[in-house]
């Protein structure tokens, strides 16, 4: 592979009303990488690198997040799914094209969840890293997993992101804490980009823009551990979902109604990792990426 192909360039591209910063590389099919909390486009990277040969390869920073415009710089609880995923949309759009396939995790995986009900003829393909999905219900409060989700109330308090980045240290021990205790396949997976994430979260509006998430979902995250979730038609492109089995936040039972969200559901346990399977163990992550993504286009 030439090396070229794997140079990340750095791109804004208006879109639905914001600048979104994008980080691109590669070349063939295209596939859009959606990230999670607490992260941006760089959690990407190193699978990036590995499908680049194949791929062109298009990592956005969420608004709010990265370098990507902050229209919202107070708590805000304007910035669910729809508004994310309707961005995308615009962002095809911006850059000439008609569909791609969207790689997600986490946050990102809510919003592709939200863009395949929306334009789901602009997806080819979603493949989805440990799903936040309504088949979980009230299981996300279950006694048992009230220490692993106490952040998600913590971030709606109107003082959350003063107190975190109210210095480097208080910014570093809070961002390293969910990516080494959330990687439960190698808790070590961001330690040489560690100190870019606080520098990206020490940025202006990036840790309020990232909390907004959770006071946007705070309606709908009630209703679901209330086992009151609306339900929704399910989604009809092609899905793929890998799960880490030492996640410690999505267990993998949880994994048991995703057929109730994908129609055409491809899903199978990722062994050996946990939250974060694109940083815990890049190679299998890519390998499964292009499988899946190739299959599809013999198809």
């Amino acid at each position: 592979m030439a090396d070229d192909a794997r140079t990340i360039r750095h791109d804004g591209i208006a879109a639905n009303g914001v600048g979104l910063h994008v980080a691109r590389a590669g070349h063939g099919a295209p596939l859009v990488f959606l990230h999670g909390w607490p992260e941006f486009w760089l959690t990407w990277e190193p699978v990036m690198h590995r499908l680049a040969d194949r791929f062109t390869c298009i990592a956005p920073d969420f608004r709010g997040f990265g370098r990507s415009d902050k229209p919202d710089p107070a708590p805000s609880d304007r910035v669910g799914p729809d508004v994310h995923a309707a961005d995308m949309v615009a962002l095809l759009d911006g850059l000439g094209l008609t569909q791609a396939g969207f790689v997600a995790h986490d946050v990102g995986a809510s919003v592709a969840q939200s863009l395949g009900r929306m334009a789901p003829d602009r997806i080819t393909g979603l493949f989805l890293f440990n799903c936040p999905y309504p088949g979980i219900g009230p299981r996300l409060a279950a006694p048992e997993m009230l220490k692993e989700i106490w952040y998600q109330s913590f971030h709606q308090k109107p003082f959350a992101a003063a107190m975190v980045g109210s210095s480097r240290e208080a910014c570093r021990l809070y961002i390293a804490h969910f990516l080494r205790h959330w990687a439960g396949g190698n808790p070590a997976a961001f330690d040489a980009v560690l100190d870019a994430f606080v520098d990206n979260f020490l940025e202006p509006g990036n840790l309020q823009g990232g909390f907004n998430w959770y006071l946007s979902q705070n309606a709908g995250r009630l209703a679901m551990v209330r086992g009151e979730a609306p339900s929704l038609p399910p989604i009809t492109r092609p899905a793929c979902v890998r799960w880490g089995v030492r996640d410690p936040l999505f267990p993998y039972a949880w994994t048991d109604r995703l057929g109730e969200t994908f129609a055409d559901l491809d899903l199978a346990p990722f062994e050996g990792v946990g939250h974060f399977p694109h940083r815990e163990d890049p190679d299998a992550a890519a390998a499964e990426i292009a499988r899946f993504f190739g299959k599809l286009k013999r198809i």
